[in-house]
């Protein structure tokens, strides 16, 4: 537990984006306050200040103001500072320097290489990880999260034009548009992905019912959380279970949710990740 207004943190973020939506799992469940920031996905002015031009970006006071970008840069390193006791956290994030690679289409981004990793001292890490088993876990299915599940949301959610329709509708709704701005995003926006997820079902070698592709992942999620524990962390929630919750929430109320719930045993556990991550925000 944190002494009351002993971190201040302030998430930049689009409210649909499933990076984002981690970042809320995380930080809900482990009952941090936060201020939100819709960013206008269009203009971005709210985030005009960072040379980083993607979201999440989460601001973070504690003692010095600090930004910190990447959705598992962020989890690893406000769930180090919670943890750790020995260091500040400015002393943690330089534990997760960015490092710029080129892209095979030639687009340079920044990776972070240990962003998966938690910085605790031998003490720290029994504590959290009693076997080595479990913390090797949590990083495979994070990473995993990562690098395969939320690359089938856009082809899933965007599937059809009708299905693209109803996604952008959602997203003008709980997104920062005006109202013309909203009209435009809502129905160019929604063409314009219907043929992005085509081309991104290709890149990433989906079948051609991309729903096969959801269940599948979905369904080897639940075999690796198993019958006999409540979440991959056992009786709680760890960093995986709240990673891929975070990833699936964004589809809520489209279609591509409800067949997933359908098609896929996950529902027991999205239950209990629902449950547990409502009781620890109140």
């Amino acid at each position: 537990q944190l002494p009351a207004g002993s971190l201040q943190l302030t998430l930049y973020q689009y409210k649909t984006c499933p990076f984002c939506s981690k970042v809320r799992a995380f930080l809900d469940y482990h009952s941090l306050p936060y201020e939100i920031v819709e960013v206008n996905p269009i203009m971005r002015k709210e985030i005009k200040f960072s040379s980083y031009r993607k979201v999440p970006i989460l601001l973070a006071n504690a003692g010095s103001p600090l930004q910190l970008n990447d959705s598992s840069v962020i989890i690893s390193a406000i769930k180090t500072y919670l943890i750790s006791k020995r260091n500040s956290l400015e002393e943690i994030v330089s534990f997760y320097p960015p490092m710029k690679t080129v892209t095979e289409q030639g687009k340079e981004v920044f990776e972070y290489g240990n962003k998966y990793w938690l910085m605790l001292d031998e003490k720290e890490t029994k504590r959290v990880y009693p076997v080595k088993e479990v913390r090797v876990e949590e990083m495979k299915w994070r990473k995993w999260a990562d690098d395969w599940l939320v690359h089938l949301i856009s082809p899933n959610v965007y599937r059809t034009p009708r299905e693209a329709l109803a996604s952008f509708d959602y997203i003008v709704r709980e997104g920062k548009f005006g109202t013309m701005e909203g009209l435009f995003a809502k129905y160019v926006g929604a063409v314009a992905m219907f043929f992005i997820s085509k081309r991104l079902k290709k890149r990433h070698q989906l079948r051609d019912d991309v729903r096969e592709d959801l269940y599948e992942a979905v369904n080897e999620w639940v075999r690796a959380v198993g019958k006999h524990r409540l979440f991959m962390g056992g009786n709680q929630p760890n960093l995986a279970d709240l990673a891929v919750y975070g990833v699936l929430r964004v589809m809520e109320g489209l279609e591509a949710f409800d067949d997933m719930m359908a098609h896929t045993k996950v529902l027991p556990w999205y239950q209990r990740m629902d449950e547990v991550i409502r009781k620890a925000a109140v």
